[in-house]
C-alpha cells in the first residue's frame, strides 16, 4: 500500500502544530480585522475568493498561485501589525489569540489549494508554482513564528487576569502556542534564534526538494513478452511499448501487480531493484543534510536529539515510550512473522523443488499470492471483478452517510483542474445544511502525486460570517477504466480508499472554531486512528454486502469467497507488521542518535535494521530511505502508524459491539472524535468514546496474535 496520508508540510506556525495537508481558508479578513490594505487584492484570481465559495480550478492560470501568495502574506501581515500595535494593558483572547489563528487561516487560503496543485495539476508551469509558493509561505510562517514583536505581544497577554483565568479549548491554544514558543528557541539570545531561523528555512527548502525528486524520479523495466508470464492479459496489452517490448512502470497499478503476479523471478528481482533505487542519484545526499540540519536544530534549542524534540508535543510525549512501544511489538510480532515465512518457504520449496531458505523482498507479494492460492484457494483476480471502482464508491457512500448522519451529493459541471476529477458537497442528513465539500481526483496520470492522500484545500474556522466550510480532495492512483474493462479495485485498493476517506471526513465533518485544531490538526501520532479505523469496514460481510459486486453480473460477492478472503486476511499479518516496525525503527533511528557523518550510513543502517527486523534479507545495492518520503515529512514520527493502530482496533471494537452500521454508533463517533479535531488531547476523547481505558487487545486479535 502506498502512502496513507500525505503531510503537507511542517507548519513553522507559533504552536508549532504539525499538520496534515492542512487546508485553505478563502476568506477576505478583513471583516475579522478591522482596516485591511486591500490595494493588493487580485481580480480574477482562481484561488482569491470569498467566503465560502469555491476555487476555480478549471480556470487556474500561470501566475494566479504567486499573485495569491503574495496577497495573502501581505494581509497577513496587516493582521500581525494589528496585533502588536494593540495596548498591552488592553489585550484580550479576543484582540491577541484569535487573530494569530487568523493568520494562520488566511495564509492557509492560498497555501492549500496551491500546494494541491503542485502535485496534481497537469501544467508543469503551475505545478513548479505551487512547489514554489509552498517554498515561500513555509519561509514566512519561520519569520512570522520568530517574530519579536508577535511573541513579546502573547507574552504580555500571557501574564494578563483574563489569560490565567483562561479554561478549555482558550486555555489550551495559549499553553500550545507559548509552548511553541519555547520550541522554536525564544528562551535563547537573539543571534542564536537568527541561526534558528536559519536552519529552519534551510530544512523547509531540503524537505521540498526531496519531495521533488521522488515524484520526478521514472524509471522503467522494459521486458520480453516471455517475461510477462503470470501476468492478466489486460495488463500485458496496456503496456505494449511502440519498440514491440512491455514497459512496466513504477507506478502503483503497474508495480504492485507484478510483484504479486510475475512467474518471473529474475524481473521481479530486477523490478524491485529499481523501485528501491528512485530518487537515488539525488536524495541520499538531500537525507543527510536533513538529519544533519536537525541535529543543528536540536542542538540550538537544547535537545537531546530530533526524536526528542517531535516527541515532546505528541502522545508519546518522550523517544522512550516510542522505543518501548516499538521493541514490544517486535517481539509479539516475531512468531507470527516466522509462521508467515515457513507458510511461504514451504511452497517456494516445492515450485524450485528444493530446500528453499530464505523469502527474499522480491518475492514476498508472489508467496504471499501464492499462499492465498493455495492454501485458501483465494484468487486476487478473481476478488478484483467484484470491486469496479463506481460500486465501490457507491458503497462507501452509502456506509459513511449512514454513519455519520450526512449526504453527499455530486456537484454538476464542478471547477476541477482535470476531467478525471469530480466535486460532491456534504449536507447534514436531517437539516439539510450545508456542510463542506469535497473532490475526487482517484486515476494516474503523469507527473500526478503517486501515492494515496488526502489533501485540506479549505479548513474549518469560526468566522464573524458564520462557519468556514471545509473542502478536502482525496488523491488516488487507482487503476483507470481502459477499452478491455472497467476499474478494477483490488481489495488492498479498496481498504486505502476506506483509509482515506476517513481522513477527508475527519477534515469536513470539523467544527473546530479554530483553524489552527481543526479536522486533522491533531497531533501526528494519532492522525492515522480515525482512517485506520474505518479500514475495519472492508472486512465485514455486513457492510461488503452493500458494494461488492461482480462488474458483469451484478452478483453481490458468494459467501464462499468472502469467507476465503476473511480466513486469508492474517496471511503474512506479521511479517507487514514487522515492515512497518522496521520503517518506524529505522526512521526513528535516524533521528535518535545517528549521525550521518560517523562511521555508518543511512545505507548501512536500512540494511542492518532490514536484517534483523524484516526475515527479509537486504536487496545489494538497493536504497530504499532515497524514495521513502516519510522521512521528510515524517522525521522521528513513522512509529505513529502503528501507535494509532492500536487506537483504532479499540474504538472499533465498539461497533462491533454495538453494530457496524449503528447509526447511534456512528454518531457518538463524529461528534466525539470527528468534530473536535485538535481541540483536545487524543486521549482523552478516546477514553470518552470506549468508555474505558484503552488497551492492545483488539490490536492483537485483528493480526490473528
Amino acid at each position: 500500500r502506498g502512502i496513507v496520508m500525505h503531510m503537507k508540510r511542517i507548519i513553522l506556525f507559533l504552536v508549532l502544530i504539525i499538520v496534515n495537508g492542512c487546508a485553505p481558508t478563502t476568506k477576505d479578513m478583513s471583516n475579522n480585522i478591522g482596516t485591511v490594505n486591500n490595494s493588493l487584492k487580485p481580480n480574477n484570481n482562481s484561488l482569491v475568493i470569498g467566503f465560502n465559495k469555491d476555487f476555480d480550478f478549471k480556470n487556474i492560470k500561470p501566475g494566479d498561485i504567486k499573485e495569491g501568495t503574495d496577497y495573502v502574506i501581505s494581509q497577513a501581515e496587516n493582521i500581525k501589525i494589528k496585533i502588536i500595535k494593540q495596548e498591552n494593558s488592553k489585550r484580550t483572547y479576543e484582540n491577541t489569540l484569535i487573530p494569530i489563528d487568523d493568520i494562520y487561516n488566511v495564509i492557509e487560503s492560498v497555501w492549500s489549494p496551491g500546494y494541491l496543485m503542485g502535485s496534481v495539476h497537469t501544467n508543469e508551469e503551475i505545478r513548479n508554482e505551487g512547489l514554489e509558493s509552498s517554498k515561500t509561505i513555509q519561509n514566512y510562517m519561520t519569520e512570522l513564528s520568530l517574530d519579536d514583536d508577535l511573541y513579546n505581544a502573547v507574552l504580555a497577554y500571557s501574564k494578563s487576569d483574563e489569560a490565567k483565568s483562561l479554561i478549555g479549548l482558550r486555555k489550551k491554544f495559549l499553553d500550545d502556542m507559548l509552548l511553541g514558543y519555547k520550541r522554536i528557541g525564544f528562551s535563547l539570545p537573539k543571534e542564536q534564534r537568527e541561526k534558528v531561523k536559519s536552519v529552519l528555512n534551510t530544512l523547509t527548502n531540503l524537505g521540498l526538494e526531496f519531495d521533488k525528486n521522488i515524484r520526478s524520479a521514472q524509471d522503467t523495466l522494459f521486458l520480453e513478452e516471455k517475461d510477462l508470464e503470470g501476468m492478466p492479459e489486460n495488463y500485458i496489452k496496456e503496456r505494449l511499448h511502440k519498440s514491440g517490448k512491455y514497459a512496466i512502470d513504477m507506478s502503483y497499478p503497474s508495480y504492485i501487480p507484478f510483484m504479486d503476479l510475475s512467474e518471473s523471478d529474475k524481473s521481479r528481482e530486477l523490478l524491485r531493484y529499481k523501485f528501491n533505487n528512485r530518487a537515488e542519484g539525488k536524495n541520499i545526499k538531500v537525507l543527510d543534510d536533513i538529519l544533519r540540519n536537525r541535529m543543528v536544530l536540536v542542538s540550538l534549542l537544547g535537545y537531546n536529539s530530533y526524536a526528542e524534540y517531535r516527541t515532546e508535543d505528541r502522545m508519546a510525549k518522550n523517544p522512550k515510550n516510542v522505543w518501548d512501544f516499538e521493541n514490544d511489538l517486535k517481539q509479539k510480532l516475531r512468531k507470527k512473522a516466522e509462521s508467515d515465512v515457513q507458510e511461504m518457504l514451504q511452497i517456494k520449496s516445492a515450485r524450485l523443488n528444493k530446500d528453499a531458505k530464505n523469502i527474499y523482498s522480491w518475492e514476498a507479494g508472489y508467496y504471499e499470492n501464492q499462499v492465498k492460492l493455495k492454501k485458501y484457494d483465494l484468487d486476487a483476480e478473481e476478488v478484483r471483478q467484484y470491486f469496479e471502482f463506481n460500486n465501490v464508491t457507491a458503497g462507501l457512500f452509502t456506509i459513511y452517510q449512514r454513519l455519520f448522519n450526512v449526504r453527499f451529493e455530486k456537484v454538476e459541471n464542478p471547477s476541477v483542474w482535470h476531467s478525471d476529477v469530480q466535486m460532491f458537497s456534504i449536507y447534514e442528513k436531517d437539516s439539510n445544511d450545508l456542510i463542506g465539500k469535497f473532490y475526487l481526483d482517484m486515476f494516474p496520470r503523469p507527473n500526478k502525486y503517486g501515492h494515496a492522500a488526502a489533501f485540506s484545500v479549505i479548513m474549518g474556522k469560526m468566522t464573524n460570517d458564520g462557519y468556514q466550510k471545509p473542502a478536502t480532495a482525496l488523491v488516488c492512483n487507482f487503476p483507470k477504466p481502459t477499452e478491455y474493462q472497467p476499474s478494477l479495485l483490488t481489495h488492498d485498493d479498496v481498504e486505502t480508499y476506506f483509509h482515506e476517506f476517513g481522513h477527508l471526513v475527519h477534515g469536513v465533518l470539523t467544527k473546530s472554531p479554530l483553524v489552527s485544531y481543526a479536522g486533522t490538526s491533531v497531533p501526528r501520532d494519532f492522525v492515522e486512528a480515525p482512517s485506520q479505523m474505518l479500514e475495519n469496514w472492508v472486512w465485514e460481510k455486513e457492510s461488503l454486502s452493500l458494494f461488492a459486486k461482480h462488474y458483469k453480473t451484478g452478483n453481490i460477492i458468494p459467501d464462499q469467497l468472502l469467507e476465503k478472503m476473511i480466513a486469508a486476511k492474517n496471511i503474512n499479518s506479521g511479517t507487514k507488521a514487522l515492515q512497518q516496525v522496521f520503517y518506524g525503527i529505522y526512521d526513528f533511528s535516524l533521528n535518535d542518535g545517528f549521525d550521518p557523518d560517523g562511521n555508518k550510513s543511512t545505507t548501512d543502517l536500512i540494511k542492518e535494521l532490514k536484517n534483523d527486523i524484516t526475515l527479509y534479507p537486504y536487496q545489494e545495492g538497493t536504497h530504499q530511505q532515497a524514495s521513502f518520503g516519510h522521512l521528510n515529512g515524517y522525521g522521528a514520527a513513522y512509529y505513529g502508524y502503528k501507535w494509532s493502530e492500536v487506537y483504532a482496533h479499540d474504538m472499533f471494537s465498539i461497533f462491533k459491539e454495538e453494530g457496524i452500521l449503528n447509526p447511534k454508533t456512528g454518531l457518538r463517533y463524529r461528534q466525539i472524535i470527528l468534530e473536535k479535531g485538535g481541540t483536545e488531547e487524543p486521549l482523552d476523547l478516546v477514553k470518552k468514546f470506549l468508555g474505558r481505558e484503552p488497551n492492545s487487545d483488539a490490536f492483537l486479535r485483528s493480526m490473528g496474535i
